[in-house]
């Protein structure tokens, strides 16, 4: 899990406003059951008195002190439940109040992370992906060969195997994927069908297409952002557990890009950090279009998969 420090200051901050949300809710039952049921606060004042009370005897060595406590408490709290439920309130309805029972709003169970921290941490992952919305329709529940025949259809079976492999084993073996093709062939679509998996399973993915990639690295290089932002921005590329860089080739090119470019995926694998790119590009015209040691780097560091066929978003729309 990647998420950072402020990151879950902001998880552990929501936290403490349900707590103090649920909180004001039970202020509000109890005030309300005292003003509808005066006898209910008459019989906690009693537990109070008489817990008091057994408590000096059993110090002073009465030694049925604590059994007389336990029976008196007993009674104490069923009718205490006999009048809530005659007065048509729910026998727990005085009970703490927990947005999740099973850690009490705390987020840990035994010392172990619940399962509401779990689901704050893949909602803030999601939120933090930039493709929640393209996960909806882009996912491997959706996914279909009927649009492939021939090479296309083998190439896009193997591919999907390969995507597969590299999620089972993401946790274990440090991997990154190249998708090369021409335009439509599912190239997107399986880069997203990879996020969601990783995702759901709480793996940091960061997604951006090129040319939102170099513009957000040109805006930190050039200090248009804050110091944090920068700083952010940078923890969030580099650290993230997959980066996916979809559309390799459309920004503008210069030697700008191509530095960042470089820079970026050595400190990936440097750091032993999964990145996934995918091109319309061919590896030639890659070779051309960026420098040798980018070619080299993704050639020898990157399992590559070519998809071919024709526009499935033409077909779709007929």
């Amino acid at each position: 899990m990647s998420l950072s420090n402020t990151q879950y200051d902001r998880i552990f901050r929501q936290y403490e406003e349900q707590q103090r949300k649920n909180r004001l809710e039970e202020e509000r039952r109890r005030t309300d059951v005292y003003e509808r049921i005066p006898k209910y606060r008459e019989l906690e004042d009693t537990v109070a008195s008489l817990s008091v009370a057994q408590g000096k005897k059993l110090l002073s060595g009465d030694a049925n002190a604590l059994a007389e406590l336990q029976k008196s408490l007993a009674d104490l709290k069923n009718q205490k439940k006999r009048l809530l439920l005659d007065a048509g309130f729910p026998e727990d309805y005085l009970d703490p109040v927990f947005s999740c029972p099973d850690c009490q709003d705390t987020g840990y169970v035994n010392r172990e992370k619940c399962h509401c921290l779990r689901q704050a941490e893949i909602s803030l992952l999601y939120e933090q992906s930039g493709i929640r919305d393209m996960l909806n329709q882009n996912n491997f529940a959706l996914l279909s060969y009927e649009y492939y025949t021939g090479e296309a259809l083998v190439l896009f079976q193997n591919a999907v195997k390969t995507c597969q492999s590299f999620i089972k084993n993401f946790n274990s073996d440090y991997h990154n994927l190249f998708f090369y093709g021409t335009v439509g062939t599912g190239k997107s679509f399986l880069s997203c069908c990879v996020a969601k998996e990783l995702m759901d399973r709480g793996y940091s993915v960061i997604y951006f297409g090129a040319t939102g990639l170099f513009d957000l690295l040109s805006g930190a290089a050039f200090h248009t952002k804050s110091r944090e932002e920068r700083q952010s921005a940078y923890s969030d590329l580099y650290q993230c557990d997959l980066l996916i860089i979809d559309d390799l080739g459309t920004e503008l090119t210069n030697q700008f890009t191509s530095s960042q470019l470089f820079s970026l995926l050595n400190e990936r694998h440097l750091g032993k950090k999964s990145t996934l790119i995918s091109t319309n590009f061919t590896l030639a015209q890659l070779r051309d279009r960026y420098s040798d040691r980018i070619f080299s780097r993704i050639t020898s560091n990157f399992k590559v998969c070519r998809l071919a066929g024709e526009d499935i978003r033409m077909y779709k729309l007929q």
